[in-house]
């Protein structure tokens, strides 16, 4: 890692986790440990519209853009993806910030943490917009790399056809270290900012919005997260908890669930809040927390075991280190969560959400900020034809087609839909063995 340049800072928070593995530490999270956990909602929050433009003016904003988009068959920036009226997912969230900032007058800095591998992408596509950047601060900043461990014995992994993939990032909780690291934090305290605004560039409904900020500004918490109500298609996804032995709140990702706990990850009555991944911190108290811990705040261990080369499953096992950003809630004692609405949580994952974003269930304001349009947003399911950002582009040639009425589609099998087609309620398609076409204008109820 030395040789490779790899910040100090982050070579010491790797050794720490790697010193976890030798040790048989899995970070698995037992649900005798913890109970559920509830939370205000901010529709009952009360935000003073000055206090809220004041708050806002003391935010920065950081969007974590290291996504490659693999698992939609991209191989470079997902943020890069074409999204709305032929817009990316970078075009949005700086239109959105510069909207912001002539409406309110914030500085609002904006700031990507980026991979070595979307840096180069980014930056370009950023460049037409001139006044983005504040001065003093940049427009990005690096997270770190580690190696891959193979999973025998713990060596690090190596493939001569393809050094890159021998390396992989230490998951978004690397964001503290980096901030560490390469300085921003400090760079970020000196002009004056007191806290940061954090999420995942592939989530557009993650907005800035000045009443979150002055709800939490006036909070007094060094630490909170968004978060919005389980669903069914959340029921393999992390939740809030509280640890019995302490009380903090605690963010338990599924990797960190064991098998017998299964049917309690899933019950949503049980467990029925989820991180939207967007997360307010005081910078002060997060700069006070990694001098106390040399720089190494403890987040709780996940133990990633992948491929080598994930395209290919005759490359060894490796263990990928990694780390959740939100984790971090317990590291402080008066972190707090607040409920929002799935308006503040539309992140694509797979083609089934991208066609969603792209359809009329949702609506592109003036101020670049999406508005849910529909009553409900359906269930998407697309066949393994669709599962890559080109063969998906093959199938809907004319666009998305409308889902304002329709509570569920799923599709299997090779269908193509022409222009104008309208799904109302339910509906599946199976094409069998033949391809098929869905013609212009047709509703499929």
């Amino acid at each position: 890692m030395a040789d490779a340049g790899v910040d100090e800072t982050a070579i010491e928070v790797f050794s720490h986790y790697y010193r976890l593995l030798e040790h048989g530490e899995t970070g698995m999270i037992p649900e005798s440990d913890i109970e559920p956990h509830d939370m205000e909602s901010l529709a009952d929050v009360t935000v003073d519209d000055a206090q809220a433009t004041a708050a806002l003016d003391g935010t920065a904003v950081i969007k974590l853009n290291g996504g490659l988009g693999t698992s939609m068959g991209m191989d470079r920036a997902k943020s890069l993806l074409c999204v709305r009226k032929g817009l990316s997912f970078l075009d949005v969230i700086a239109r959105q910030v510069l909207h912001l900032r002539a409406t309110t007058g914030a500085r609002l800095p904006l700031i990507f943490m980026n991979s070595f591998r979307t840096s180069g992408d980014t930056v370009a596509a950023l460049g037409r917009y001139e006044d983005l950047a504040v001065p003093g601060l940049p427009l990005e900043f690096h997270q770190n790399k580690e190696p891959k461990l193979l999973l025998r014995d713990l060596l690090p992994a190596s493939l001569p056809r393809d050094p890159d993939l021998e390396w992989c990032p230490p998951g978004h909780g690397d964001l503290y270290t980096a901030l560490l690291g390469t300085g921003l934090l400090d760079a970020l305290l000196e002009a004056g900012y007191e806290r940061v605004f954090v999420s995942n560039s592939d989530n557009l409904g993650a907005v800035p919005d000045p009443r979150v900020a002055g709800w939490f500004a006036a909070s007094g918490a060094p630490f909170a997260i968004e978060a919005v109500r389980r669903t069914p298609s959340d029921r393999k996804g992390g939740h809030f908890a509280r640890r019995r032995s302490d009380g903090r709140i605690v963010l338990r990702e599924t990797a960190q669930t064991l098998p017998q706990d299964k049917e309690a990850l899933a019950d949503l009555e049980r467990h029925r809040f989820t991180s939207t991944n967007n997360l307010w911190f005081d910078l002060a108290a997060m700069k006070e927390a990694l001098s106390v811990r040399r720089g190494i705040l403890g987040l709780p261990l996940i133990r990633n075991v992948k491929h080598l080369d994930p395209t290919d499953p005759s490359t060894p096992e490796v263990v990928q280190i990694e780390t959740a950003m939100g984790a971090a809630i317990e590291i402080f004692e008066d972190a707090t969560t607040i409920e929002v609405g799935r308006d503040r949580f539309v992140p694509v994952k797979t083609t089934n959400d991208l066609l969603v974003l792209r359809s009329d269930v949702y609506a592109l304001g003036e101020d670049f900020v999406l508005t849910q349009q529909a009553e409900q947003v359906p269930f998407v399911d697309l066949d393994g034809p669709y599962t890559t950002v080109d063969q998906f582009a093959q199938r809907f040639p004319e666009g998305a087609p409308s889902l304002a009425e329709a509570t569920s589609l799923k599709v299997t099998g090779d269908v193509t839909f022409c222009r104008g087609v309208k799904v109302v309620g339910d509906v599946e398609i199976d094409a069998g063995s033949q391809a098929q076409r869905v013609e212009s204008d047709s509703v499929l109820r």
